[in-house]
C-alpha cells in the first residue's frame, strides 16, 4: 500500500503551535528530499495504476536495448513516456513524431531525479488504425528499397509445367482456383502447399510455404491466395516476412489475395497481381482448345513451307542432272570421228602401215574408252541419289514429329472449339472484340459470332 502523509498533530489545552505565545514549540514534519519524493511516488503510482493519455508524439528516440522513448504533448503541457522493448515489438506500426496517439499505461516516478513519466503498455493511433499505419509504413520502406520496381517483375511462363499454390486447403479460394484452372486446361498439375492465412504466425507459415513451393521439382509458378476480408483478416499478407519471401522466390509469383478492391503488400511484391483467386487461374492457364487450334494453324503453315522447300530441291536436282551429259551420245560422236579419221588414214598411206597404225590407235582408244568414265559417273549419281534420299527422309521425319507436337498445341488453342461449347464473341461496329461493358454504349449495334453463323444485336443496357 502506498504511504500516506501523517496527520497534523493536535494541540491540547495550555499549548500553542509554533507561532503561539505559550506552550511547547511543535511544528509540521520536515521531509528530506528522498522522503518527499518517495511519498509523491506512492501517491501518484497508487492514484494512477491504469491511465489513458491522448497527445501528439514528439522527441521519439530508440535506445540500444530497443526501448522507445517519446513525449506526449498538447496545447498546455508535455508528458514523457516510454514503451519498453517487449511491448514495442508487439506494435504493428512504428511510433513517429507528429502522430496522435492514445497511450495506455501507468505513472512511474524516477526517484533520483524526481521525474515522473508514463510507462506504456500499448499505444493506439487516433484516426487511421494501427494496421493501416503499419501498412503505409512498410509500403514506404519496401518501395524505397526497390522491391516494387517494375524492372524486377518477371513474366509468367506461357504454359507452366506445374503450379504451386500457398493457401488454406479448406478455404474457398483454393476451390475456386482449381475449378477455373481445370476448366481452362484440364490435368494441369497443381501442388497445394497448406498454410494458415489468418491469425497468429500466419505470415511466417505463408513465407515458409513460398520457400517450400519454389523448391519442389518442375514448379514454374507460385501463387499465394486467400479470399476477401477486412484489413485485420488480410494482415498476414501485409507482413514484411511475406514480402521478402515473394521477392526472393526463384520462380515467378502471383498474389491473389482478397477481392478486387483489396490491396496488400503481397500484391506490390509479387511479379503479377490477380484481383481474385479465379482471376489468377485465368492469368496462369491458357485455354487448351485455343492452344490446340493455334498448333493446327502452325502445322498447316509448316507443311506448306516444307512442300515449297521440297519443290525447290527437286528443281535444283533437275538442273544438276541436266548438266551431266549422256555418255552414250558422247561415245557415238567419238565413233563417227574415228571412222572419218580411219578413212583419211587409209587414203593417205598404204593398207599395212595404215593397219598397224590403226591397231595402235585402237589400243589407245580402248584405253580411253568412255564406258569406264560412264560407269564412274553412274556410281557417283547413284551415291548422290541415295544420300539425297536419306537426307530428305530424316528432314521429313523431324518436321513431321515437330508438326505433330505443334498440332496438338494448336488444336488446344482453337477459338472454334470454345464457340462449339456454347460461348460467343461480341464485336463492336469497328470489328473490335469486346472485353468490357465499358467499351460500348446503349443503342450501339453489335455483331455476335456463334459457333455456326453470326447475329446482329443492339445494346439496350449495360452493367459493370
Amino acid at each position: 500500500m502506498p504511504e500516506r502523509l501523517p496527520p497534523k498533530p493536535a494541540t491540547t489545552a495550555g499549548q500553542f503551535d509554533l507561532f503561539g505565545k505559550r506552550g511547547i514549540a511543535q511544528g509540521p514534519k520536515v521531509y528530506s528530499v528522498s522522503e518527499l519524493t518517495r511519498e509523491i511516488k506512492g501517491v501518484l503510482e497508487g492514484r494512477f495504476p491504469h491511465v489513458l493519455v491522448r497527445g501528439e508524439v514528439s522527441n521519439v528516440s530508440i535506445s540500444g536495448a530497443g526501448h522507445v522513448y517519446f513525449t506526449l504533448k498538447d496545447e498546455g503541457a508535455t508528458l514523457d513516456a516510454v514503451l519498453f522493448r517487449t511491448e514495442a515489438r508487439r506494435l504493428k506500426f512504428q511510433v513517429k513524431n507528429g502522430q496522435s496517439l492514445v497511450a495506455r499505461g501507468h505513472l512511474d516516478v524516477y526517484e533520483p531525479k524526481g521525474e515522473y513519466k508514463l510507462v506504456c503498455d500499448t499505444v493506439e493511433p487516433l484516426g487511421a488504425g494501427a494496421l493501416q499505419i503499419a501498412f503505409e509504413q512498410l509500403k514506404e520502406k519496401l518501395e524505397r528499397e526497390g522491391l516494387f520496381a517494375r524492372e524486377r517483375k518477371r513474366r509468367l511462363p506461357y504454359l507452366p509445367r506445374r503450379i504451386a499454390i500457398v493457401t488454406s486447403p479448406s478455404g474457398a479460394a483454393v476451390h475456386d482456383f482449381l475449378r477455373v484452372l481445370h476448366r481452362r486446361f484440364p490435368n494441369l498439375p497443381v501442388l497445394i502447399v497448406p498454410a494458415r492465412v489468418q491469425g497468429d504466425n500466419a505470415a511466417q507459415e505463408i513465407a515458409r510455404g513460398i520457400v517450400r513451393a519454389a523448391k519442389q521439382p518442375r514448379v514454374d509458378v507460385v501463387v499465394v491466395a486467400r479470399g476477401g476480408g477486412s484489413l485485420e483478416d488480410l494482415s498476414a499478407f501485409n507482413e514484411e516476412v511475406v514480402a521478402r519471401a515473394l521477392v526472393g522466390c526463384p520462380v515467378p509469383t502471383v498474389s491473389a489475395v482478397g477481392h478486387e478492391v483489396d490491396v496488400t503488400i503481397a500484391d506490390y511484391c509479387a511479379d503479377v497481381r490477380a484481383p481474385t483467386p479465379t482471376a489468377a487461374a485465368e492469368l496462369i492457364a491458357k485455354v487448351k482448345d485455343e492452344l490446340v487450334a493455334d498448333l493446327a494453324q502452325r502445322k498447316a503453315r509448316l507443311q506448306r513451307a516444307l512442300r515449297a522447300q521440297l519443290e525447290r530441291k527437286r528443281a535444283l536436282l533437275d538442273r544438276l542432272q541436266s548438266r551431266v551429259a549422256d555418255p552414250r551420245r558422247l561415245l557415238s560422236d567419238r565413233k563417227l570421228r574415228l571412222d572419218k579419221l580411219r578413212q583419211r588414214l587409209e587414203t593417205a598411206i598404204s593398207l599395212a602401215p595404215r593397219a598397224e597404225r590403226l591397231r595402235k590407235l585402237r589400243e589407245r582408244l580402248q584405253a580411253q574408252h568412255p564406258r569406264e568414265h560412264l560407269h564412274r559417273l553412274h556410281r557417283e549419281v547413284a551415291r548422290l541419289e541415295e544420300r539425297l534420299g536419306a537426307l530428305a527422309r530424316r528432314f521429313l521425319a523431324a518436321r513431321r514429329h515437330r508438326f505433330e507436337g505443334l498440332s496438338g498445341r494448336l488444336d488446344a488453342m482453337s477459338p472454334l472449339k470454345v464457340l462449339a461449347r456454347g460461348y460467343a464473341v461480341a464485336f463492336d461496329e469497328r470489328g473490335h472484340a469486346l472485353l468490357s461493358a465499358d467499351q460500348v454504349q446503349p443503342g450501339e449495334r453489335l455483331r455476335v459470332r456463334l459457333h455456326e453463323g453470326e447475329l446482329s444485336a443492339s445494346v439496350l443496357t449495360k452493367k459493370p
